[in-house]
């Protein structure tokens, strides 16, 4: 006998990035139970038998009533038998959303939770080893226990079983030594008995084989939740059949509308400028892809004038334009004096650009100016941006480029 389910995990519906804007927030919200929309019609058009979702369905156990309740509007769209599995977000504790009344009242009948650790035959000749997670520490191979219930020696003729589990397994966790590190040993020796035919893990959100096994693995995640992750974005169909000397074939399948590139990039003048423009306006699906920009170069103030338009324009395009540590790495120095002379400016504006000038060819760090001391009543104290301080050089040379970009606009 064989069975054949979709592997999924981590879908952490309600989870918040503090880099969104609101209305892209919102987006990115919807998103994530849209893909649980996306992933039954896998199920349906892959003519799956039941999904597995291992762990942090949820991104906590504290989530709006109208979040819950649009995960579940999604879930009755699935249509096989769905199994859930708590996981570290979202833990069978004391405020858990599995034993909320909402929960319980309105889940759709074909919606399990996998609430207790050990065997659940979930079908005839189906069995899905559980290990739920009941605290976010619980200091201990909860995998390893849910294992321990499973008789030694292979499973019966037309007895498919499947392990369900989430958590770091040892060959991938640096803190391998951790107590509740799912230790890998035990279950590559299960499948090689036959004992268990296939490991579905969630907690990494990237789609990864363990130990080099085809029937040991993460899913990923079906929405991606940051830059570092390495192919999320899929669902697996898994294909077991015990009679066969390869038991599990798996193939992933496509569900994000979400994307996070990383664009590392040297800019040093205009025509770097304008292949960066390209390549950001070149990008599909803008509305929702989130950029992480990394910058290093040497530009003159009026580069860093058209710099700053051309993040704010992608900014307004894009899901998110993210600068961790913004510009940290680009230098500004002086360029040509015809940049100012060309702009019909004068008064103070000229005077500081002179100053500002001179002190750059003199090897500066020069004093920019930033209030004069007046007489009288609510009067400015006189101050002083120093640009070798850190802070103040990055004010200066942000309120240099913005001085830059609208004298120019009104010249």
């Amino acid at each position: 006998m064989g069975v054949r389910l979709l592997h999924t995990a981590d879908w952490q519906i309600g989870m918040t990035r503090r880099f969104l804007e609101p209305e892209a927030q919102a987006r990115f919200t919807a998103a994530r139970a849209d893909a649980v929309r996306r992933l039954g019609g896998v199920a349906r058009d892959q003519g799956c038998d039941l999904v597995v979702v291992c762990g942090d369905v949820f991104e906590s156990n504290h989530l709006t009533p109208q979040t819950v309740r649009r995960a579940l509007d999604a879930l009755r769209s699935v249509p096989v038998p769905v199994y859930l599995l708590p996981g570290n977000h979202d833990p069978l504790d004391a405020a858990s959303i599995y034993r909320s009344e909402l929960f319980r009242t309105e889940a759709p009948d074909h919606v399990h939770v996998l609430d207790r650790a050990g065997i659940h035959e979930v079908a005839p000749g189906v069995e899905l080893v559980a290990a739920p997670w009941e605290s976010k520490h619980p200091g201990r191979d909860l995998v390893a226990e849910a294992l321990a219930t499973v008789p030694s020696g292979p499973a019966p003729d037309g007895v498919v079983r499947v392990v369900v589990g989430h958590g770091a397994v040892d060959e991938l966790d640096p803190d391998r030594r951790s107590d509740s590190t799912i230790r890998t040993g035990p279950l590559v020796a299960a499948l090689e008995e036959g004992r268990v035919h296939y490991v579905a893990l969630g907690d990494r959100h990237s789609r990864t084989t363990v130990a080099g096994r085809t029937d040991l693995r993460y899913s990923g995640a079906p929405e991606p939740t940051r830059e570092t992750e390495v192919a999320p974005g899929d669902v697996l169909v898994v294909d077991l059949d015990p009679r066969r000397e390869e038991v599990a074939r798996v193939t992933p399948h496509r569900v994000a509308t979400w994307s996070f590139r990383v664009v590392d990039r040297r800019v040093d003048g205009e025509p770097d400028l304008a292949a960066l423009d390209r390549e950001l306006d070149d990008l599909p699906d803008k509305d929702r892809t989130i950029v992480h920009l990394q910058l290093a170069g040497t530009l003159t103030v009026p580069d860093l004038a058209r710099l700053d338009a051309l993040r704010e324009r992608h900014r307004d395009q894009l899901g998110a334009l993210v600068e961790r540590d913004r510009h940290q790495d680009v230098v500004v120095v002086e360029g040509d004096d015809d940049a100012w002379e060309t702009l019909t400016v004068g008064g103070f504006i000229a005077a500081a650009a002179a100053e500002i000038q001179v002190a750059a060819r003199a090897g500066g760090p020069p004093s920019v100016p930033t209030a004069t001391a007046g007489s009288g009543r609510g009067a400015a104290s006189a101050s002083t941006f120093v640009a070798g301080r850190p802070d103040d050089e990055e004010s200066a040379r942000d309120a240099l480029a913005l001085l830059y970009r609208l004298t120019r606009g009104s010249a």
